[in-house]
């Protein structure tokens, strides 16, 4: 059985979470917390390792620019960093929108990593719940996400979270090549 507690300092851009869940048979605590600036290469180098994994390209200085603008500009959303003790082994990024049918802010997962080393212990669950609360806080009306229809596992625990498909399609046209 998972126990976990929530603390936060005061103001949304200082916010850290600290939950005690059980890792490896033993008694473990993490932390998510909003990345900074001085996170960007180590973002770039995890989104560099969940790219490989899924067999998706990666436009390194295109990634650097990205998660600059995401951490330095709050109106945008938010990447946390995903730490086990003071080992770094993933982040969520969290990016804003507005919608007429959820009548305000909507929020985008656009990626969601966790190191293969740390998977299937309860961690990603953790941090979901946690990302989950404070989006609620900010007054996100509605939080979406993408997944690989294959990947049945990610599925189980995006559905244990209160996801569910909506019976229709992501559909994406790039306006611009994002190396220019």
């Amino acid at each position: 059985m998972r126990r976990s507690y929530y603390a936060r300092s005061e103001g949304w851009n200082k916010a850290y979470w600290h939950y005690l869940f059980m890792y490896r048979g033993l008694a473990v605590e993490s932390m998510l917390r909003l990345a900074s600036t001085d996170e960007v290469d180590l973002l770039v180098q995890l989104i560099g390792e969940f790219y490989a994994e899924s067999g998706y390209p990666l436009d390194e200085a295109a990634a650097r620019g990205a998660f600059t603008q995401l951490v330095t500009q709050p109106e945008l959303g938010c990447v946390w960093m995903v730490l086990v003790g003071d080992e770094p082994v993933g982040y969520l990024a969290l990016t804003f929108g507005f919608s007429l049918e959820y009548y305000g802010r909507d929020a985008f997962i656009d990626d969601f990593y966790i190191r293969p080393a740390h998977r299937n212990q309860g961690l990603g669950s953790a941090v979901l719940h946690q990302v989950l609360e404070e989006a609620h806080r900010l007054d996100v009306r509605a939080v979406h996400l993408e997944v690989e229809r294959t990947n049945h596992r990610a599925q189980a625990v995006y559905a244990k979270h209160g996801f569910r498909n909506n019976d229709r399609q992501l559909l994406t046209v790039r306006l611009s090549d994002p190396t220019e």
